[in-house]
């Protein structure tokens, strides 16, 4: 029996001797991979973090890596020295480096987050083109009319409705546009991804549309009126 545990632990310490040696020599092995190369200490993501974070809550989450100052990117930190207070912008993911710019003030990240989501409501996102959101244009806060358009099952035209009004748009993502050389403001630029607030129920609707039909957003201010419109086929539009 006495035989037996002092086979285990001097198993068990000569485990614990290999994984010290091996840890070191993967150290040691870096330090001469790194010798002779310019370098600094950046903070790494090791553990997923979502958006919204306190700052005080990262160290738990980021590493300290020595790398080649050449792979350093602009703005990345080597502290939170400064950032007490702050929270995260965006969900930061292991392996990246943490940047200034991703740590903002609370107020900050609730301006790029987007609106609140009504109580009892869901959101749901989705994607248009440009020429199908107002030219392009729309931001998250202002209310818009979703129309639905599908084709005909026979193969000839189709059929559109209005069928949600005053609908708050809660987030905005894509569709950067470049300057118009002719001047007007923005052109519209690629594909957005548009996010809105609805009940359940219509969020479903809204999902089967967008996949097997075409969406269409209109502005809608507080004194638009649209009310009880009929579908519009092709022969209601040629009367």
């Amino acid at each position: 029996m006495k035989t037996r545990l002092i086979a285990a632990l001097t198993a068990l310490v000569l485990a614990v001797l290999g994984a010290v040696l091996i840890s070191g020599y993967v150290q040691g092995a870096d330090a001469r991979a790194l010798a002779g190369v310019r370098t600094r200490d950046v903070l790494v993501v090791a553990k997923p973090v979502a958006a919204g974070t306190p700052v005080a809550q990262l160290p738990a989450s980021l590493q300290l890596r020595r790398i080649p100052a050449s792979a350093v990117a602009e703005g990345a930190l080597s502290a939170l020295t400064g950032k007490d207070g702050d929270v995260t912008a965006v969900d930061l993911v292991p392996g990246e480096q943490v940047l200034a710019s991703r740590l903002v003030a609370p107020q900050a990240a609730q301006r790029a987050g987007a609106i609140a989501v009504p109580k009892g409501m869901q959101e749901v996102s989705f994607q248009v083109s440009p020429d199908r959101i107002v030219g392009g244009r729309i931001q998250a806060g202002q209310t818009v009319a979703i129309y639905f358009t599908f084709p005909n099952p026979g193969g000839k035209g189709g059929v559109t409705k209005l069928v949600f009004q005053k609908v708050l748009v809660t987030d905005v993502q894509g569709g950067a546009a470049p300057a118009d050389p002719k001047g007007g403001g923005p052109a519209p630029g690629g594909a957005v991804v548009v996010t809105v607030a609805r009940v359940a129920a219509d969020v479903q609707r809204i999902i089967y549309a967008a996949q097997y039909g075409t969406v269409w957003l209109s502005s809608e201010p507080a004194d638009s009126v649209a009310d009880d419109l009929a579908p519009v086929t092709g022969s209601d539009v040629l009367r």
